[in-house]
């Protein structure tokens, strides 16, 4: 899509399933499409189980190599977050013609004001924002931001907002995503996937994944499965923590396992093989989207309660029925009451919500397609 740039990201972990998946898909895309990438993060260890088979070396390293598993010819370079302060190394290292503050980061100081003694022009800046489907987002998406104060007083940052409309900056996706998740379900992939992680599941029974946080209606969820043949499965760290407190208190209990933690790939499988997914933040919300299956999405809670807003917009969007914007809202603890059953009927209807979704989002660009078209093509001389 165009010559071959230098990409810096930058990224401080808030959530390690969130702002570092999302920032670690970002620089595989990336580099993907042909660019070189270097991604700065504060705290990059959960790429142990993210991206496993992508390390060479130890994250211990002031730099890792990280070669990608799935495409071949893939330029990214892991760098701590401390290290974008070392002036020593940063006049060895070549300067990025693109730097992107993911989620609203803030670049180090000495960081810079490296860059602004050292280098002739300002390199492209984008502010990479959070995914909304507020109205607002459109009006925002591209909008100059100078920079007032500081060694970069003078530059201009781009804000770069995601979004489910064309009017903003797409979402991420690989070109071969929908390929490949053809082939995994029309091929033997699928069923064996689901005979492994839920063998014994009866005919007329359900399998869910579970990734949350601690939703005040979990409880009510579990119980409502007991008296199904459904089966849940139950993803590593904060979900596994909720639902072991909250069995010992229920009368019955459901079906249910607990998974391993898995790379990125692994956790698209996982989309594909189940039934409906329970997913949380963002990055796991734009995979359950193009998994094509029901879901219901755990917005990140916000103290201002913002975030209810926020999942109203997105129930718009999806054109959500009455019974999935219900769920939602009580799953999100914005309603209090009655979780609607999950039965034939009700996720009958909720897939073919996403999937009339899905295919909207597919006519649109990607994130990556709207960026690198987004940047100015480096000036060539005769």
């Amino acid at each position: 899509m165009n010559s071959r740039r230098l990409w810096d990201i930058f990224c401080t972990v808030i959530d390690n399933h969130g702002d570092l998946g999302v920032c670690w898909r970002l620089a595989r895309q990336l580099a993907d499409a042909g660019q070189t990438v270097r991604l700065w993060v504060d705290d990059a260890s959960a790429l142990s189980w993210m991206a496993p088979d992508t390390l060479r070396g130890s994250l211990a390293n002031d730099q890792v190599q990280v070669q990608d598993h799935v495409h071949v010819h893939v330029h990214v370079q892991v760098l701590p977050w401390h290290k974008a302060s070392d002036t020593p190394l940063l006049s060895k290292l070549p300067p990025a013609d693109i730097w992107i503050e993911a989620f609203g980061c803030n670049l180090p100081e000495a960081f810079l004001a490296h860059a602004a003694a050292t280098r002739p022009e300002a390199p492209a800046w984008i502010n990479l924002e959070y995914l909304s489907a507020e109205r607002w987002v459109p009006r925002l998406h591209k909008l100059p931001s100078p920079v007032m104060s500081g060694p970069a007083k003078g530059w201009t940052k781009h804000f770069f907002y995601p979004g489910f409309t064309p009017d903003t900056g797409g979402l991420l996706r690989e070109p071969d995503l929908i390929s490949r998740q053809h082939h995994f379900e029309n091929t033997p992939q699928r069923q064996n996937w689901r005979e492994q992680h839920a063998p014994g599941l009866q005919e007329d029974g359900v399998l869910i994944s579970l990734f949350c946080y601690e939703p005040a209606a979990l409880s009510q969820l579990l119980t409502q499965l007991a008296s199904t043949p459904h089966h849940l499965m139950v993803t590593p760290g904060r979900p596994l923590a909720a639902v072991q407190k909250a069995l010992p208190n229920l009368s019955e209990r459901p079906k249910w396992c607990a998974l391993p933690y898995t790379d990125q790939d692994g956790f698209d499988h996982m989309l594909w093989a189940c039934d409906l997914n329970f997913v949380r933040g963002e990055d796991s919300l734009v995979r359950a989207i193009w998994a094509g299956k029901p879901f219901v999405w755990q917005i990140y809670p916000q103290d201002d309660n913002a975030h209810h807003a926020k999942l109203e917009a997105f129930l718009d969007w999806l054109k959500a029925p009455e019974s999935l914007r219900r769920f939602h809202r009580v799953w999100n603890g914005v309603d209090v009451g009655e979780l609607p059953q999950l039965d034939t009927a009700t996720l009958t209807q909720w897939t073919n919500t996403v999937t009339q979704a899905r295919q909207a989002l597919l006519q649109q660009q990607s994130l990556i397609e709207q960026l690198i078209q987004h940047i100015p093509k480096p000036c060539t001389t005769n």
